[in-house]
């Protein structure tokens, strides 16, 4: 048996689609500012594939971009600015900052309304009691790609391996709000692939090339890989591509998760939009 291979990147072009279609319907213009701290030249690629997404879609875009040696205070006061800007409908803080950055602090000054990551603390505690409003893009794609590809969630064995903020915890929250029964396991996890193995859903988000391996897979099973490695045999994920041969359905990398991410953001951007200007 041979996994059926998740297309992130048609599936991000068909919701990219219907953002651009809805965007347009929305009739009011709807805008998008990011900010870029430092010379990370993976985050200037992410950041500008984000904006030539968004004008793909009809969002204008607003790009900040500053040197690595900025003070924390000015980034707080360009944060502000966006705030109080009643054109600007999402605000985006490309992580990681620079070292010398208070990292919540700084993610935190973002408007909730306007927090298109789904980070601020007020987004994570509506996504917690069950009222999400702005989730993070990548735990939401995830969920679009399941739905596209008709993987039963009510009832399901889910495990999602990793807790981070971004990924694990939201990814559990849409997991549980679905019906699924969620465990999350993390490094400290004891006999990890005792809980990989009875998974029908293995979500694996932990930035550890090649951790998941097909013996810690039920055959069958719908595997989503959302690490991003760097290698140097290139881009790789947490999952070992020898899981394909056990798998039910399984994401690629690069080309599953990642385009999702954009795509999401963007409807993120749209929504923020709605509920700023009904």
């Amino acid at each position: 048996m041979t996994a059926i291979r998740i297309d992130g990147k048609a599936l991000a072009a068909k919701v990219r689609a219907q953002v651009a279609e809805d965007v347009e319907a929305f009739g009011k213009p709807v805008c998008l500012a990011t900010i870029l701290v430092g010379d990370d030249p993976a985050s200037h690629v992410y950041v500008g594939a984000k904006h030539k997404a968004s004008h793909e879609a009809g969002i204008d875009s607003r790009d900040h971009r500053l040197p690595g040696d900025t003070a924390e205070s000015v980034v707080l006061d360009l944060i502000a600015e966006l705030n109080a800007d009643d054109a600007v409908d999402g605000i985006l803080v490309q992580l990681p900052l620079p070292e010398h950055m208070d990292e919540p602090r700084v993610l935190r000054a973002v408007d909730p309304a306007k927090d298109v990551d789904g980070f601020h603390p007020l987004n994570a505690g509506r996504l917690f009691i069950g009222e999400p409003f702005l989730v993070p893009a990548t735990p939401s794609g995830v969920l679009v790609m399941l739905d596209e590809y008709g993987v039963a969630l009510e009832g399901a064995e889910a495990v999602v391996v990793g807790r981070s903020e971004i990924v694990g915890k939201p990814m559990a929250a849409l997991l549980l709000g679905r019906n699924a029964t969620v465990t999350i396991c993390h490094s400290r996890t004891a006999d990890l692939a005792s809980h990989t193995r009875r998974a029908d859903v293995l979500v694996a988000a932990v930035g550890r090339p090649g951790l998941i391996t097909k013996e810690m897979v039920k055959p069958g099973a719908a595997v989503i890989d959302v690490g991003v490695n760097r290698t140097e045999e290139g881009l790789v994920g947490d999952v070992d591509p020898a899981v394909f041969e056990v798998a039910g359905l399984m994401t690629p990398v690069p080309g599953g998760v990642g385009p999702m991410t954009i795509a999401m953001l963007l409807r993120n951007t749209l929504i923020a939009a709605q509920a700023r200007k009904p």
